[in-house]
This record gives structure tokens, C-alpha cells and sequence, in this order.
């Protein structure tokens, strides 16, 4: 079993990485055909997939915003995704908070006011948990969206930090947010620096907060590279594939 005392000793974490090391992460864009965008995040043990449907009509018409889109956002987590609190299926009161507050950071990220009186959908799903899917769920729908050709002010960037004992890290996986002292996820705009998302379990000084603002906003521009390498990848697969199709022709 693992023990606090386990999660920080010389200088490493219990996984073997230091403060600032972010856990393994893949993205690939465009991984569904009946989507209009889509994304997959593979984060640490964490598999996250998201996807984007519309704009689209509203329906019933009378919910329909006349200046601008409607975001709708949903979180799950697969019954299977997880060995503890996730063996139902259907959404909970996390699953309900979480959707609301993605669909906050997507409503000041995607310009909706381009689509007025439409719907765009953002799914998604985790697949496996291992802490940290929140962050990794919004990051993975900001890939979506951007796969779909929605345009966005800029790429939502989601990561978390917190305080083991007096050392602050980042990217905390699930041991270390079970028994850490502290974890605080957020989700930024890396480009204005603006904070879309900042919560916070446990206790943090001012001078902690300070701190894990500094890692958080550091350690998200390798996360927005991801994102964008994983976006030209998926639109040069599109145009070798279009390419092909005409040369077949």
C-alpha cells in the first residue's frame, strides 16, 4: 500500500519524477469519422477521449441565443474507467460540476458569437482514470474543437499542482492527489495568460499559490505544444489522404 510518506523522497516523486515533470502525454487529433472533431488524450494511465458535433441547430428552437452559439459540455466517466467511485454509469454530482465548468472555460474560448442560434456539442469521456482527468478532459475537448475548424480565441490549456507536504509539483497523479496535501487544476489561455478555470482542494499559502501559478503556467506550454503537434498531424493526414483520393480518380 502506498503511504504519503512514499510520494516525495530524494528529490524524485513515487513514479520516479521531479517537481516539474509532467507525466507521459500523447494527443491525437481526428481519431472519429462520424465527429466533426475529435481527440483522444493519453495522459500518464489517464485516456481521455472527446469529441465536437455542430454547430447544429437548437432544438427546442425557444433555447436558442439570437447574438451567439449555445456551448453544451458534457464530462463522464466510464463505469470501467476506475476501481473506486465510477462503477455506475450515468453522470454524478463531479460529472455534473465538471461539465459546468468546462462548458465556462469553452463558452470564453470559442468565438460564438460566429454561430448564433446554433448548438456546438463538446463529449468527454474518460476512458481510464489516474487523477487529473478534469484537466485532461477539457485539454483533450480543446483539441476537438479545434479539429472540428471551430474557431477559438485560443487553445484551452488544462494542469494541475499541489503540495506534498512542503514541496510543491505538478501534474499530480492519483496517489499524489488522494493523499497530497493539496491540489489546485486550472485551465488557461497560454497566448493572454488569461485563467479560465482555478479550483482548489486543501490548504495553500499565498506564497504556495504564487508558486504553482508559476509551474502551472510553465509546464502548460509544453501541453499546448502537444496539442498543436497533435492538430498538424491529424490535417496532414487529411490532406494525404485527399491527395490520394484525387491521384485514384
Amino acid at each position: 500500500m502506498v503511504e504519503k510518506a512514499d510520494l516525495f523522497k530524494n528529490g524524485k516523486r513515487l513514479d520516479g519524477r521531479g517537481p516539474m515533470d509532467l507525466r507521459p502525454l500523447k494527443i491525437t487529433a481526428g481519431v472519429l469519422d462520424r465527429a466533426q472533431g475529435s481527440a483522444l488524450v493519453e495522459w500518464g494511465r489517464n485516456k481521455v477521449l472527446a469529441a465536437v458535433y455542430g454547430p447544429h441547430e437548437v432544438l427546442p428552437k425557444h433555447l436558442a441565443d439570437p447574438p451567439k452559439a449555445i456551448i453544451n459540455a458534457r464530462y463522464i466517466m466510464a463505469p470501467f474507467s476506475g476501481q473506486e467511485e465510477h462503477g455506475r454509469s450515468g453522470p454524478n454530482r463531479r460529472s455534473i460540476e465538471i461539465s459546468k465548468v468546462a462548458k465556462h472555460v469553452f463558452e470564453n474560448a470559442v468565438l460564438v458569437d460566429q454561430f448564433p442560434k446554433t448548438m456546438i456539442d463538446v463529449h468527454m469521456e474518460v476512458l481510464q482514470s489516474d487523477g487529473g482527468t478534469r484537466v485532461a478532459g477539457i485539454t483533450a475537448g480543446a483539441v476537438a474543437l479545434a479539429d472540428a475548424g471551430i474557431p477559438l480565441r485560443d487553445l484551452p490549456v488544462g494542469l494541475s499542482a499541489g503540495l506534498i507536504g512542503e514541496h510543491m509539483v505538478l501534474d499530480l497523479d492519483k496517489y499524489e492527489d488522494n493523499l497530497g496535501d493539496s491540489d489546485m487544476p486550472m485551465v488557461i489561455l497560454p497566448r493572454t495568460g488569461e485563467i479560465l478555470l482555478s479550483q482548489m482542494d486543501g490548504m495553500l499559502s499565498r506564497d504556495d499559490i504564487s508558486k504553482a501559478f508559476d509551474m502551472i503556467f510553465q509546464g502548460a506550454q509544453k501541453v499546448r505544444d502537444k496539442q498543436i503537434e497533435a492538430l498538424r498531424q491529424s490535417y496532414e493526414r487529411m490532406a494525404a489522404q485527399a491527395q490520394q483520393g484525387e491521384n485514384n480518380q
